[in-house]
This record gives structure tokens, sequence and C-alpha cells, in this order.
């Protein structure tokens, strides 16, 4: 018998893209209204809502009185909603946040009636290798997705395998999520458009029913669907119409042959659009610093704090979550969306700061306020370098840093402040309007100590933390109204801060724990060097005993690892042109690429003994932008200086680097070059819960040419070089695999081009797209480098990339002054190799889908992050430990007395809930 055919009405909706959201939405609630009233009308018809909750959000915001209609679909089986919240971009943000997108789509599917248990992946561009573990973990066991897969898959269906070997079913959509769209075009010719499709794509089929996606991008189906349907179909060949759910348990076989492990980057049947990795830099950056932000909320709170904010916590991951979305965080819209996804980070960073701000307050009002506090956010100790503002110390003292225990360590100071805030003259009538600007005792964001007040002159000595008494505004209004009544004429108003300076402080802090400490003045003597090696820096080198670097003539750095390896050149810049899109970057014919600066200054900063900086400015004559042809660079150049400041610190085993520029040239992608000792031909980069291995080529095909530039998130590394990364970033193995190359700014002028030297099909309309130029805007990039013989492993790259990117927190204490510093706490304490921990987060019984009367309890997630897997020996005040799936539903749970001991194997994701 020939195929039958199933059709899925279903349609894709981009939230916001080439028009904003709202005016999405405004069409969304129109195309939800036709699909209800549709489904209502006719019992058979059926309609699969995108796999993202989101736009049954959206959509009952608007239409609140419709949701007993959508309720009752759901459970009658005529709609399909779930399981994902927003259809993210997966390379974009981090694995934490793929799962919490995925818990908080299925959590509110299931007030709806429930989920839709099928990871449906349709549109985006390209997925991460450890997608099948998420999915598994949270207990489904089907995929459905497009772009990507290899060309090794020939059917409909293949296992896809993540690195730990959990493996999902996935029905590969191999000629898109609109397939059943030209068997429609004629709806009186349906049955025998559906034979000529069956027939042409009867190798992929074998005896499967065929499954004809009927939908595409913000349209609902056509309410005459079902009756065509049914009018097409035959004995020959039955049509039905189901929801993807339907179709997969009713069809799909077990027996699938073809495998594939690890992430799906192919061309081969689908354009993967890779130039999303390096547009719009700005909303990379803002990701990542939402996402860290969030993280350490969540874990400050659930050690220290005693305030429920999980209703701010779950603010900011819902505004998280809705910008992953794959023509959000990606800057593939117009510059009216991208500031909207932009305002949206900006207030998820802002919910997550107010609570960890108001979780830090709690033990902040246990140090005297002329001490601070520190928390550690990562689950291992470490000795930290933190910057506080510090009264300079008299001639012939040194400041020193007192901890909790007593012991002490030197301060480097960083920078002096001025301490004359303001010098006015002013008649003495005038004295009353120079009151006004104190606020009970807070003067130019200080505190009075004390004033003096003498015939024609008045004059405030501030302080951070008055130590004079009590202050009185009333009786200084009453004194100086009299003093002025008495001395009229000219008065001198003086404005004095105690002396005051930046110090640079190392501080001991416990894993996931608090520590505080006071700068104090001190004899010289008395001060006790440090145990770290000091950092050190000349006018062109930079050592600290782990890491040394020498600054060439051109600029470049040659950095010398605790290993002996050295890497030559590191910093190279290359610009060249770009006259491609928002999806791919493509050259221009007759390219012109800078790489040589012509001017190099270098301007040594500080130097030590905690840390040591210095400044290189390079000059470069770069093209303003591409001439009228497109294919040529303009002649015309800007000078741009660029200036890195080359950093090393006192006990870290890599030189941070960081690049800054005002961008003034369009149409160019400007990238940092890392040359390595020798060729290789693979490199490794970290995200979304695993180490990625990559060749030199990517396997191309359909229409896009196959540019070997890949995302990074933690880090990147190949053969001795590791380059710890502040947010997700694109790089590339150039010059045969001499030199790793990541991008720092790709700037270009429109969404899509409709000729693309490098990409046959335009990937949506040429849309003017100005704000991607970045022009004026001055672009930053900071990154480390860490030079080791035995890769990212020998490394411990993973470690040092948590390090790098997260700062401990500090804020100054709110006791009275004088009293004793609390001793050191410690929070949750993690050990072990290659380890993870990309969460830790109070959890209470409604976080769980499954019933648990244990109570509120700490999540802890952790991923081993090696093929050997990792032991792991967790420590803290708990005495139980429950093992639980990624929706949270206990699986088994521990005693535990005296620690925590857990077997991770290769590449296993793993959450516990201790209590």
């Amino acid at each position: 018998m020939q195929n039958s055919a199933v059709f899925v009405p279903h349609f894709h909706w981009d939230r916001e893209w080439y028009e904003p959201f709202q005016v999405f939405r405004h069409r969304l609630v129109a195309a939800l209204d036709t699909v209800l009233e549709t489904a209502e009308a006719n019992p058979d018809f059926r309609f699969t809502v995108d796999g993202q909750l989101a736009a049954i959000e959206d959509y009952l915001e608007m239409r609140p009185e419709n949701r007993d209609r959508v309720v009752a679909l759901v459970a009658a089986g005529q709609l399909a909603i779930g399981p994902w919240l927003i259809l993210l971009d997966e390379f974009l943000c981090s694995g934490e946040t793929i799962v919490r997108n995925l818990q908080m789509g299925w959590a509110a599917a299931a007030d709806l009636g429930g989920s839709m248990p099928i990871g449906y992946l349709p549109d985006m561009f390209g997925h991460v290798a450890q997608m099948p573990q998420i999915l598994a973990r949270a207990g489904i066991e089907h995929a459905a997705l497009w772009r990507g897969v290899p060309g090794s898959v020939d059917g409909h269906a293949f296992r896809w395998r993540a690195p730990d070997g959990s493996e999902v079913r996935t029905e590969f959509l191999f000629d898109g999520y609109d397939n059943g769209l030209d068997v429609l075009l004629v709806p009186d010719q349906i049955g025998r458009a559906l034979g000529e499709y069956a027939e042409m794509t009867a190798e992929r089929w074998g005896g499967d029913p065929v499954l004809a996606m009927a939908g595409t991008d913000h349209n609902a189906p056509d309410p005459r669907l079902a009756t065509w349907l049914r009018r097409a179909s035959s004995d020959e060949r039955p049509i039905t119409m189901a929801t993807l759910d339907e179709y997969i348990r009713e069809h799909a076989r077990d027996e699938v042959s073809a495998v594939v492990t690890g992430e799906l980057r192919s061309h081969v049947r689908g354009n993967i659009l890779p130039g999303v990795l390096s547009v719009r830099l700005g909303l990379k950056q803002r990701m990542a610093v939402a996402e860290r932000t969030i993280d350490h909320a969540e874990r400050v709170n659930a050690l220290w704090s005693q305030r429920d904010d999980a209703p701010f916590l779950s603010l900011a991951w819902h505004k998280i979550i809705e910008s992953t979305a794959h023509d959000s965080v990606v800057g593939s819209g117009t510059d009216e969306t991208c500031d909207q996804v932009d305002a949206r980070l900006a207030e998820a960073t802002h919910a997550a700061r107010a609570v960890r701000d108001a979780a830090l307050a709690e033990p902040a009002a246990l140090v005297p306020n002329d001490g601070y506090l520190v928390a550690n956010p990562l689950p291992f100790p470490r000795t930290a370098l933190v910057e506080v503002d510090a009264v300079a110390p008299p001639e012939g003292t040194v400041l020193v840093a007192t901890a909790a225990d007593g012991s002490t360590h030197p301060v480097q100071l960083v920078a002096k402040a001025p301490t004359v805030l303001s010098d006015e003259r002013m008649d003495a009538s005038q004295l009353e309007r120079v009151l006004r600007r104190i606020h009970r005792r807070e003067l130019f964001g200080r505190q009075i100590d004390h004033y003096e007040l003498t015939p024609g002159s008045l004059v405030f000595h501030l302080a951070e933390v008055p130590t004079s008494g009590p202050f009185d505004l009333l009786i200084l209004r009453r004194k100086v109204a009299a003093a002025a009544a008495a001395h009229p004429g000219e008065w001198t108003v003086l404005t004095l801060e105690e002396a005051r300076a930046t110090a640079l402080v190392p501080v001991d802090v416990p894993a996931s724990g608090l520590a505080s400490f006071r700068v104090e003045p001190s004899d010289r003597t008395a001060a006790r060097p440090t145990a770290l090696a000091p950092a050190t820096a000349t006018a062109r080198t930079l050592s600290n005993g782990l890491v040394e670097v020498a600054i060439a003539t051109d600029g470049t750095l040659d950095v010398t690892g605790a290993d002996g390896t050295v890497l030559h050149g590191v910093g190279r810049l290359v610009d060249g042109g770009d006259r491609g899109d928002s999806y791919n970057y493509a050259p221009p014919a007759q390219d012109v690429l800078v790489s040589e600066p012509t001017k190099v200054a270098v301007e040594l900063l500080e130097n030590g003994p905690l840390r040591s900086r210095t400044r290189v400015t390079r000059v470069y004559e770069w093209p303003v932008a591409l001439s009228d042809e497109r294919d040529l660079r303009s002649s015309q150049t800007v000078p741009t200086p660029v200036e890195t400041v080359v950093e090393v610190r006192a006990g870290e085993p890599f030189v941070r680097v960081s690049t800054s520029f005002l961008n003034q040239s369009a149409d160019h992608r400007l990238r940092l070059h890392v040359p390595l000792p020798e060729r290789v031909a693979v490199s490794a980069s970290a995200g979304q819960f695993a180490v990625t291995e990559r060749g030199l080529t990517a396997e191309g095909g359909w229409g896009e040419y196959p540019i070997p530039t890949f995302p990074a998130s933690s880090f990147v590394s190949a053969g001795a070089a590791n380059v710890l990364l502040d947010h997700a970033t694109e790089y590339e193995l150039v010059g045969e695999g001499s030199e790793l190359a990541l991008t720092l700014l790709r700037a270009i002028g429109s969404i899509s081009v409709n000729i693309h030297p490098l990409r046959d099909e335009p990937a949506a309309t040429e849309i003017p797209a100005p704000g991607a130029q970045d022009l004026g805007v001055r672009i930053e990039n900071r990154c480390a480098v860490v030079p080791s013989a035995t890769g990212w492993q020998g490394a411990n790259a993973v470690a040092l990339a948590e390090d790098f990117r997260n700062d401990v927190l500090v804020v100054r204490g709110t006791a009275p002054a004088e009293g004793q510093l609390p001793p050191d706490a410690c929070g949750i304490q993690v050990d072990g190799a290659d380890v993870l921990v990309s969460s830790i987060r109070r959890v209470a019984d409604a976080d769980h889908v499954a019933d648990d009367d244990r109570g509120a309890g700490t999540e802890v997630r952790l991923a081993a992050m090696s093929d050997t897997g990792s032991t792991v020996r967790m420590t803290g005040a708990f005495t139980e430990a429950t093992t639980v799936d990624l929706l949270g539903r206990p699986l088994s749970t521990t005693p535990v007395v005296d620690g925590l001991e857990l077997a991770l194997g290769p590449w296993e994701i793993r959450t516990v809930v201790v209590r």
C-alpha cells in the first residue's frame, strides 16, 4: 500500500523579529482566535502550538476570558502545548537557562492541562550536544527538529545521543517544519500533490506514514483544512490529522538505525545561520551578565538569607528566558526589537540584583560599618582580590587588611581620591542654600563627621563612617543663621573629605561562604607578607610566578605559562570587511585585511604586588565602510586607537586581556588572534554542560557555505592555547590550524541581504538594521589566556573559567563601627575535578512537580565536564540528600552523615536537593 499521511496543523511563532513583540502579539491573538474557533467547531481538528508556552501566555494575557476554552481543548487532545517556555537559541545561553526554560514551560503547561512530552525544536540554528540528556532527565523520550542534522541520516528519524549516552528518538523534519504546505497549495489537488511528494521522498519514509507539517511562521491554518483533508483522503492513501505528540506516539518505531552523537551543526539539510553568534555583541554580553547575576542571587539567597524572594527570581528568569528566543538574543531583528531585548535583559538583571543585594544585607548587618563583607558564589574556597574604599594611610604607615581571625595581609593602593570636594565663596545671605544640601547627616554621598564654624568660614569634614558622635542639623541651622547675621559679607564654604584611597585587598573566602575584613593603617614592619608570589611589572613585562607576559614592539603579547609553554603574538588584531548580514558573515570579493598598527604605545598602570597592569594602545587605519559596490572596502580610513589592558594577579595562572575601542567603521569584522606553537586539527569549547570538540571544517549543503566558525561559552581550547571567556563568543581555527581567532565585533547593516555570496536563500526580508553597525559605540571585550601543553584538562580550564567569570561579591558592613568582625562562614562545598556546579538555589514543595512533604531544601545541579566522569564530595549543613530529575521529581533519598559522595558518569548532569 502507498504511504498514508498524517497532517499536523501548527504555526511557528517568532515572538519578535522583523517586527517588535507587541506587533507580532497582535497577529498572534488573531491567529489563536481562529485556532480556538476552528477546533471547537470541528472535534477532529488538531493544533500544535509550536512547542512554546509563551505563545499561550501572551495570548491569555490579552484574552484572559478564553483560558477555560484553552484548558478544554488541551484536555480533549485537540491542542498540544509545551514543553518549552520559549523556543530558544541553544548556544547563546547557559545550560542552566535551558533547564529553567524547560521547567517553566512544563509547569505553565501543567496549569493548563499538561504538556506535550516532545522536545520540539523546529527552528533553532543548530542544537547543543547535551540536549538529549536534558530531555531524557526530564522524562521526555522524543524530540523533533530540522536544522543541523548531518548527512549520515537518510531516514525521517534517528537516535540522538548525548555525550553521557542518554538518547531520545528524534523525528527529523528533513524538509523543514512547513513541508506540508506545498501539498495544500491547490485544495482540490491535495491527493495528487501528496502522492507526488510521497514518491519523491519515499526513501526517507520507507513504509511509515508521511508526516506533513501543515503550518508556517505567524499564520493560523485555514479553517477549511479539515474539510480539504477529508475530501482528499482515500482508501489507497488515507489522510488523518494529529498533533505532533499523537503522530509520534502512534507511528514512531523504536527500531531506528541511525545514531547521531553530540551537537547538531551541519548545513546539509538546512541553513544554521552561524553569523548570529557574533552580531550585536552587546546582547550576548548582557545575556551573560543577566545569567550571572541571577545565579549569584539564587546562591546567596538560598544560603544566607531568610527572605523568600521566589517571585522576583521567577520574574527575572522569565525575562531572561524570553530573551533567549532564537530571533531575540541572536540579534537578527530590527533595531527596535533588539532594543526591547536589551531592556528586558536589563530588567531581569535589576530584579536579580535586588534579590542578591537584599540577601547580602542580612549577613552584612553583623559586620561593623568600618568593615566589609565578602561573599563567594562558587562552591570552592578561593583567594580573591577586591577593590574597596579606605582611609589613606598616614605618612610612615601602610594599609593592611585584618580578617576576622586577626590575621593581616598587606593591600595594594590603586588610587587616591581628592580631599577637597568643594571650595566656594558666597554672601552670608546664601549660606542657608548650602544647608539644603544636607539630608540629616549625608552630604555629597558621605556623612558629616564634624564642622568648623568661625566668622566668615564654614568647613565641613566628611567621612564614610563618622566617629565624632551625634550630629544635629537643627542646631547647625540655628548657629549658621546667627553667624551670618553677625558677620555679613563674603563667606568661604569648604567641604573636605578625609584622605581616601582605593585599596586592592586579598581575601580568603570559604566555599559558597562569607568572610569579612577591615582595612587599617599599620606600621610597615607589622605587615605580614602574603603567601602569594607578588605580581610585578616593568615597562614591557608582567609576571606573578605562574604566568609571564612580554609585550612585543607591535603590541602583541608573548605569554609563558606555568609549565613553560609559550604563546607568541597573542592579541594580534585582524580587521576585514563584512558584506553579509545578521545571519551570515561574508567577506567582500576584494577584501582588505588590516592587521598592522600605525602606532603603538605602552603605559605601565600598576606594579603589584597584588595586581600588575599595563595598557597597550595600538592605532589602526580601518576603512570607514564598504564602497557602494559592496565588494570593496572604502579607500577612506579612520584612525582607531584600540586599548588593550594586560593584567596579571597574584595567584592566578592566567593573563587577563581586555580590549576597548570606539567603533567608527561600518561593515567589518574584527578578530583577536592567538597564534599556536604548532598546527592543530581540533579545537574544543565549553558550554551547555559539555566540552565539544570540532575540526577545521563543517559539513556543507543546502546552499549555505559552511564557514567553520563555532560557539564557545566559558572557554575555548586549541593545542596549547586556552582562552577563558566572559560571554558567548564566536571562534575559528584559521591558517590551517595555526591560529585561534575570536570575533570581537561583527558590524553589519541589514537583517538579511537578498544576494549573499555564502548563502543561496535569503534568511529574511532585506530590512535595514543600522544599529547592528555599532557605530559610535565603545566596544569592550575581556578574556584570559592560559598556556598549557596538556590542553584544557591539564590547565584545569573548567575551574579557572568559573573563577574568571564569577567575581566575589563585596558589601559594606552596617553594624556599629568598632565591633568584632563575625567569623568566616562556609556554605556548600563541592570538591572534584572537572565538575561544574551550574546552580545552587532554594526550593520549596511548589518548585517540584511531584508531591514532596519533606519541606524546603537547597537544590544543587552538577555536571561532570569530562569523558571519564568525576568523583564528587559535597559538604555543608545538611543531613539528607534527594536525587531529583530535571523537573524536580524525586528519584532516591539517602541520609548524609559526613558529606555526600557522588560518582558522576562521563558528562553526567545530576541534580540533588539537600536538607
